[in-house]
């Protein structure tokens, strides 16, 4: 059901990308109980004039590492699983592909089950 978002400055490894969208995934089935195989993401770098951000916004000293992360998901999860699935995703960011942590910028986007279409121009979870 979720459909994630990461946006990188272009970054000199092919893989990196990648890398990240496979922690994310990894960090969704951990903290919010995503079932395997619900792996959908656009992975997406870009140059220095098409990427923007505030590198100290709420005190939080950001660098051009920044990931910003959007996941579009189901409404319904507890505050703590959200906190969970923040945490946990910036520990693996900064484990597995050295991402500072204050480099994770994360935004959940909660939707009703009806506005999702997986194909085949059907509402698969719409009662």
């Amino acid at each position: 059901m979720p459909l994630v978002r990461i946006d990188i400055k272009k970054n000199p490894d092919p893989t990196f990308a990648q890398k990240l969208g496979k922690v994310v995934y990894a960090s969704m089935k951990k903290a919010i109980n995503v079932p395997d195989k619900d792996n959908f993401q656009v992975l997406t770098e870009h140059d220095d004039n098409h990427f923007v951000y505030d590198s100290a916004y709420l005190g939080i000293q950001r660098t051009d590492g920044v990931v910003f992360i959007q996941i579009t998901l189901n409404e319904g999860r507890s505050t703590e699983q959200k906190k969970l699935l923040y945490q946990t995703i910036a520990e693996g960011l900064n484990e597995e592909a050295g991402v500072r942590m204050e480099d994770v910028f994360i935004s959940l986007v909660e939707v009703k089950k009806e506005n999702w279409s997986f194909g085949s121009g059907l509402a698969q979870y719409a009662n």
